[in-house]
């Protein structure tokens, strides 16, 4: 269990032989995009293109309602373990302690996975806040609120870049009141034990692509987040609790016909300091079809067969974080 105890290292599980952990890694950087810039719209198509990953500053989203929840998550990750396993186990929504899915993967992280749906009524959290589950409410309301709403702006601005007529083809489903967007808590507690570990890297959250259509990440200033590139280079994104990173997902790779990359990335575990990260997934309604978008084609072949997003998300829970999610769903070209 991540809680603070010595922990016990399952080396199989944990430790990533990929790299000795003091290897230079490649200088690629990571793009970053100044909402408030006319060229916003150019720059992020090409990061989606290239990496499917940015940084965006200059964002809109007030930073009393990001220290608000940060606040809120800290004091929840500083309980007890008891205490927070009264919210767990995740069923999805819930508190998760090491174990991530129900496939084997694990990692050195707690978390809390919880709907936005304001119409959803968990019984599991009014027991853990129970000083005042209304405060944690009224932060994640607010904050996940102007996190959606930056997010629609860069999907507007996605499809802008895209010549897309309809502005808002990826933003409404977002928007939509049946969005199956949720919200996570990650928290990396320190582990001293890597200093024992020469040339190891303790995998806090395995490599894994995100199965919505774009992921929306703030971190503390904490590093351990990293990126795979084409090339397949892991690369560190430098840790800037100012500003938000910018995941493209599985099904807006599918919708742009994998004009746009679904970006693989992976969190290592340090050896000293707490990381904590705040994700709003937004994805769209369970009944959505999800296909490369026609106005896309140009009589270009379609790479993906038609799914629903509930179909996509009942096989990417069958499948481990490493695996590539999207493979059942590909067109075999015709030998």
């Amino acid at each position: 269990m991540v809680d603070g105890s010595k922990p016990v290292i399952e080396q199989s599980s944990y430790v990533d032989h990929s790299r000795p952990s003091g290897s230079a890694l490649s200088s690629h950087e990571i793009p970053v995009v100044d909402l408030s810039k006319p060229d916003s719209k150019s720059l992020i198509i090409k990061a989606c293109e290239e990496c499917g990953f940015f940084k965006v500053v200059n964002h809109g989203v007030p930073l009393d309602s990001i220290s608000r929840l940060e606040e809120e998550a800290v004091k929840f990750f500083s309980l007890p373990l008891p205490e927070k396993e009264r919210a767990g186990p995740p069923d999805p929504f819930g508190y998760g302690n090491k174990k991530i899915g129900c496939n084997g993967d694990v990692g050195w992280v707690e978390y809390l996975l919880l709907t936005i749906d304001p119409n959803f009524d968990s019984d599991k959290l009014p027991s853990v806040f129970n000083e005042n589950p209304e405060k944690f409410r009224s932060a994640l309301g607010d904050y996940t609120s102007a996190v959606r709403d930056m997010a629609c702006e860069i999907l507007e601005l996605m499809a802008d870049g895209l010549r897309i007529q309809q502005r808002d083809i990826f933003s409404k489903l977002l928007m939509d009141e049946q969005s199956d967007s949720v919200f996570r808590l990650n928290h990396y507690p320190p582990c001293p034990e890597l200093q024992s570990y020469d040339d190891r890297n303790m995998i806090g959250f395995g490599e894994h692509t995100d199965p919505q259509i774009i992921s929306v990440l703030r971190s503390n200033n904490t590093s351990g987040l990293q990126i795979s590139m084409k090339d397949g280079t892991w690369v560190s994104v430098p840790p800037d609790q100012n500003s938000f990173f910018i995941n493209v997902g599985d099904s807006l790779q599918v919708m742009t016909n994998g004009r746009f990359r679904s970006v693989r990335h992976r969190v290592l575990a340090n050896s000293s300091k707490s990381r904590l990260s705040m994700i709003y997934f937004g994805g769209p309604p369970l009944s959505e079809k999800i296909a490369p978008l026609p106005c896309l084609m140009k009589g270009k072949e379609s790479l993906y067969k038609e799914f629903t997003w509930f179909e996509y998300k009942k096989s990417a829970y069958t499948t481990r974080l490493a695996d590539n999610r999207l493979e059942h769903f590909q067109r075999v070209a015709a030998s």
